[in-house]
């Protein structure tokens, strides 16, 4: 078994683990810090709307001898407006310009033809109005909402409403750092941009489902035992989990990357960055969400529930008591015989040692 299998089996034992639960304030203020340096990003920096958001004309020229460099000196200067130019796999440039209309595009075409020394005629000029690009957006948002509510009302149905919210704050987690990475790097924001965004979306609930379902089976009959308090379940599953929410992401994550960094970075594909960026930020986002962010939430919010304080005093007057009998805490629960049959394989505290199997013990009993 490969080392990475044998610690993945070994954490879901409760063998090993790592205290994710009792971190959560270092985890909040990270994520606290990550989301502000978005917004600020966000409202200092804005987002780089492309074309189909703002309108404008695209131009493209047949094969030339012409820079990419010199394209854009001759295009914002014909224009007045920021030009973005890409090279063409034909030779070609394509070059796009924002708020320019009608009137504007033909003074525009003369003067690229002048300066690239390109036919005039065998540049193609494609107007986009921006209505086009404010009907995309509009249900854009529409379509998101919708999402959301759903995920909330599926949530609070499958699960409960606690984690209905905890999966939704993790989901806007997401999409925050998300946006705040493009007003940071400035990227375009395109249509492909939305789309990867709403695809993001699918791909941090899985992880989060993945844990919470975890959690709902390690959960039942909590208040019915004595061993362990709803956090140290909670950080059980988490760890659990671990491997196979690494898995998952690290295989998601490997086919954008080349996206990302060889399409968009090494081939020159600009086009590419305006999905591979949204996705490969909101994944990554995505993971670390649902380990850091959703389950610890829902352990604070169950927490505060009055059968889960009563159940955390009693736990631990009953640790107290065995350490002062100068019993370990093994020694304490093995002795205690109201332990849910569905809670024992999966409530073990983490970094407790376990009882030894295969003796003719079933684990919390004495015979």
């Amino acid at each position: 078994m490969s080392r990475l299998g044998s610690l993945g089996s070994r954490l879901y034992r409760g063998e090993v683990g790592y205290d994710f639960i009792g971190k959560r304030k270092i985890w909040y203020g990270i994520s606290i810090l990550i989301t502000i340096t978005a917004v600020v990003a966000l409202a200092v920096s804005g987002l780089n709307m492309g074309i189909e958001f703002k309108g404008g004309a695209v131009f493209t020229t047949p094969s030339t001898s012409a820079s990419v460099a010199q394209a854009e000196e001759s295009a914002v200067s014909a224009s007045g407006h920021q030009a973005i130019v890409q090279k063409l796999g034909n030779g070609g440039l394509r070059i796009q310009i924002t708020e320019v209309d009608l009137a504007k595009s033909d003074a525009i075409k003369a003067d690229l033809s002048k300066d690239l020394k390109v036919p005039e005629e065998k540049i193609n000029a494609d107007l986009v109005g921006p209505s086009w690009g404010e009907q995309i957006a509009k249900k854009a948002w529409t379509g998101l909402g919708i999402f959301m509510i759903l995920v909330v009302i599926y949530l609070a149905i499958a699960f409960e409403w606690r984690m209905a919210i905890a999966a939704l704050v993790a989901l806007i987690h997401d999409i925050t750092i998300t946006v705040g990475i493009y007003a940071l790097v400035g990227f375009e924001v395109t249509p492909g941009t939305v789309i990867g965004l709403l695809t993001i979306l699918g791909y941090s609930l899985y992880d989060t489902v993945v844990v919470f379902d975890s959690l709902k089976e390690g959960t039942k009959g909590i208040t019915k035992q004595t061993r362990w308090t709803y956090s140290e379940i909670a950080n059980r599953s988490i760890n659990g989990t671990l491997v196979r929410s690494i898995n998952t992401t690290v295989v998601a994550l490997l086919p954008v990357a080349g996206l990302l960094f060889i399409g968009g970075g090494v081939l020159g594909a600009g086009m590419l960055n305006d999905i591979s960026l949204s996705l490969f930020v909101g994944l990554a986002a995505g993971a670390y969400s649902s380990i850091f962010i959703a389950t610890p939430l829902v352990a604070d919010l169950k927490e505060r529930e009055p059968q889960m304080k009563a159940l955390k005093k009693r736990i631990l007057a009953k640790r107290a008591a065995a350490a002062a009998k100068g019993e370990s805490a093994e020694d304490e629960q093995s002795q205690d015989d109201d332990v849910p049959v569905d809670a024992a394989p999966t409530a073990a505290v983490v970094g407790q040692r376990q009882q030894p199997r295969g003796h003719g013990r079933t684990p919390g009993k004495r015979r």
